[in-house]
């Protein structure tokens, strides 16, 4: 018997076909603290990327073997380079992000920071929860920029989060915040509208969350950066030794085990916090595609966060090239709607301000019910041409045009 699949058709999203289940394998789950409770769902935010992507279940396209079991909550497999998504489960829901939200960290900061450039570590960048990960900042230590990269992207140093963080920020007290609120704001202008940030580094805080589609849109912006391709390649690096206060350096590795044992491997980010559960994005290669899998509100067993990537990525690889059930929105796309929306409402409020005008004529300025009518329905027509136009540009638009830059090896 055929399993039943939403697909990605507007005809199939009209007919409110029932959400399909996520396929999970039958273990039990550990125990945990109850998962936050979500902001509410707008329907507009839920569709981004097409009408099948707005659904809590699976959605993958009609034909297609079905993918792994896995015990990750929602996750998301796109195309890099054409934009197209392969499949995904819930991937508009929200969730807690835990480290992979440092990939947004990185997507906002890392082409504002000079790698070469040295800083000295306050007591501020060490406030990070007990227990947390650290890659090993002293207060007094001078790092360079690329070093603190390496420290957050290979040992997911929520100190290093903080550093760069502040540093991005303007280096004062309140860099920190200032980042936190770019990040929103370049979350934003990608197109991740459930995606807000409260801590650079992903340690949770109250309202914080994201969802598989905007980590994806998030991959994308990164893995088109030289330097976080580098970075999250890198398998050990070295963490210099400090005069004052005198610390011995020492070496520390990439805890991203895809880069080891993935054929074809880009990287990517792990993350775990006791409430977000695992997280991760991970990245790889194969016959000219690139392809990403998202993945949030995992456990550890039977398969770890990258192996579940891993699983993601051979199926999405398994697929036809071109097979598409949504696409990621691109920012030149959020901006041009931001653009036609500004548009529309000046039309809107000058059309309204003619019809008052045409009702209550004041002296020569005064228009005729027919004059008003006829200004506002030109203004209500402007916006409509602007979409009409950018969609056309869109449609003309080169997939390739899209493409990041080709992967360092």
């Amino acid at each position: 018997m055929a399993v039943s699949r939403a697909v990605a058709s507007p005809v199939a999203v009209s007919q409110a076909i029932a959400e399909v289940p996520c396929p999970k394998p039958k273990v039990a789950k550990p125990s945990a603290p109850p998962r936050p409770v979500p902001p509410a769902e707008v329907a507009e935010d839920m569709a981004v990327g097409g009408p099948a992507l707005a659904t809590h279940g699976l959605v993958v396209p009609e034909g297609s073997a079905g993918p792994p079991a896995l015990t990750a909550t929602t996750w998301l497999v796109a195309d890099l380079g054409t934009g197209e998504v392969l499949g995904a489960c819930g991937p508009h829901v929200h969730q807690t992000p835990a480290s992979v939200q440092k990939m947004l960290l990185a997507a906002t900061a890392i082409d504002q920071l000079d790698p070469a450039r040295k800083m000295t570590v306050t007591d501020g960048d060490l406030d990070i929860e007990p227990g947390s990960s650290a890659v090993g900042l002293v207060v007094g230590g001078t790092y360079s920029i690329s070093t603190l990269w390496l420290g957050l992207m290979l040992n997911s140093g929520n100190d290093a989060a903080n550093a760069l963080a502040r540093l991005a920020g303007g280096g004062g007290p309140d860099g920190l915040q200032k980042t936190v609120a770019a990040m929103n704001a370049r979350a934003a202008s990608l197109g991740a509208r459930q995606t807000h940030a409260v801590t650079p580094s992903g340690l949770d805080g109250q309202g914080q969350f994201t969802s598989a589609y905007d980590l994806a849109l998030i991959a994308r912006v990164c893995f088109a950066s030289a330097d976080f391709r580098k970075y999250v390649l890198t398998k050990t690096a070295q963490m210099p030794a400090q005069k004052k206060p005198k610390v011995g350096g020492f070496q520390f590795q990439n805890e991203n085990k895809l880069i080891y044992n993935y054929p074809g491997a880009l990287g990517g980010k792990t993350g775990f916090t006791t409430l977000a559960r695992h997280s991760y994005v991970g990245a790889a290669t194969r016959n000219g595609r690139t392809l990403v899998a998202t993945l949030l509100g995992a456990e550890a067993r039977p398969l770890r966060g990258w192996e579940q990537g891993a699983a993601l990525l051979d199926w999405g690889f398994a697929l036809p090239a071109g097979t598409s059930v949504g696409k990621l929105i691109t920012p030149e796309e959020v901006a041009a709607a931001a653009r036609a929306s500004s548009v529309t409402t000046e039309a809107t409020s000058a059309a309204g301000g003619a019809a008052v005008q045409a009702a209550h004529p004041s002296g020569p300025t005064g228009l005729t019910v027919v004059a008003a009518v006829s200004v506002a329905a030109t203004l209500i027509a402007i916006p409509l041409l602007l979409l009409l136009t950018q969609r056309r540009q869109r449609r003309q638009r080169s997939p390739a045009d899209q493409r990041p830059p080709t992967p360092a090896a």
